[in-house]
């Protein structure tokens, strides 16, 4: 019997990840994504989990990494984004946390770019952890909080713990992006938790001004 359920789990998590594949592939010709303010260089992108589709805007995707977890719902988002190119780094606070942080770190001084879902993946929604503060802080990469919207009607917000967004057809969105901040490598444990606060606030900034200035964002 326990063969069995393992099998038919592997058989419906092989099933939800095609779909998923089909449906990224297909959504990447349908999305419109306006970038304002989208960095050069090398930068570790803080997003929160709900706007985790924003790895779509990524430019060069073959030199970025994005941490997902290593649950079986991050199984099947990083298998499917393989499609678009989007490579994973697997782990989260309560599972693999100390393993995923060391590698990204190492995929970041190899001169890659890396995304967080920074209150992912269990929340509480909006409040950011202090993983990304410390993988920037040893790895020397800048971060970049970003701000994702749109207003169209194929911009579905689902019923889950983050109010997920996700784009669904034809779907015009703009991305904020804000300035680099740079992590001193020498700040202390306390000093930690009020950069978690900064990027924090940064993060709900920009999701105000994307908020009041949609529309003039969108034409630019």
């Amino acid at each position: 019997m326990a063969e069995e359920r393992k099998l038919k789990e592997k058989l419906k998590l092989g099933i939800l990840i095609r779909l998923l594949k089909l449906f990224f592939l297909i959504e990447q010709h349908l999305l419109k994504i306006k970038s304002i303010n989208y960095p050069e260089g090398q930068f570790i992108f803080s997003m929160w989990h709900c706007h985790q589709c924003l790895v779509y805007g990524v430019k060069d995707k073959s030199k970025f990494y994005a941490l997902i977890s290593a649950s079986n719902d991050g199984e099947i988002i990083a298998k499917a984004a393989e499609c678009l190119n989007i490579k994973s780094v697997r782990g989260s606070t309560k599972r693999r946390g100390v393993a995923a942080s060391l590698e990204l770190i190492e995929k970041l001084k190899e001169g890659n770019s890396a995304g967080i879902m920074v209150d992912g993946p269990v929340g509480p929604k909006g409040k950011v952890k202090d993983g990304i503060i410390n993988i920037a802080k040893l790895s020397g990469v800048p971060i970049i909080p970003v701000a994702w919207l749109s207003k169209d009607k194929t911009f579905f917000t689902l019923n889950s713990w983050d109010l997920f967004k996700v784009p669904f057809g034809p779907c015009k969105t703009v991305a904020l992006y804000g300035n680099p901040i740079h992590i001193p490598s020498d700040i202390t444990k306390e000093e930690t938790k009020d950069w978690c606060q900064k990027i924090e606030y940064e993060m709900n900034r920009l999701e105000k001004d994307l908020a009041e200035n949609y529309d003039t964002y969108l034409k630019s």
